[in-house]
């Protein structure tokens, strides 16, 4: 099975979404977790198409699993859309949530 060749640059169109790099030189191949966390999280539809096309689905999950960057609404519709228990994503385990509204209570 040939695996799915990850994209080495951003579409300009996206580089809003990369207000803290300097998004021109961002290689998603390289951070494809920081890619797609950002665009699933703070992205719109035309950024959220260009992952689904540009990443493999296991990628995509294994990113909503493991990054705690994701907020817990966006994370837990990922999670519905990707039929990903609660249980196994860490931006939703109770204690970081604790821990997150102490630190950000809004």
């Amino acid at each position: 099975m040939k695996t799915k060749e990850l994209p080495k640059k951003l579409p300009a169109s996206l580089y809003f979404f990369f207000w803290d790099v300097e998004a021109k030189k961002l290689d998603p191949s390289k951070h494809p977790h920081y890619v797609i966390n950002r665009l699933l999280d703070k992205g719109n539809l035309e950024a959220v198409r260009w992952v689904r096309r540009n990443f493999p689905k296991d990628l995509i999950v294994e990113t909503i699993k493991k990054m705690r960057d994701f907020s817990p609404w966006t994370a837990t519709f990922w999670s519905r859309i990707y039929n990903i228990p609660r249980s196994e994503i860490k931006c939703l385990d109770p204690h970081y949530l604790t821990m997150r509204r102490k630190l950000w209570p809004y």
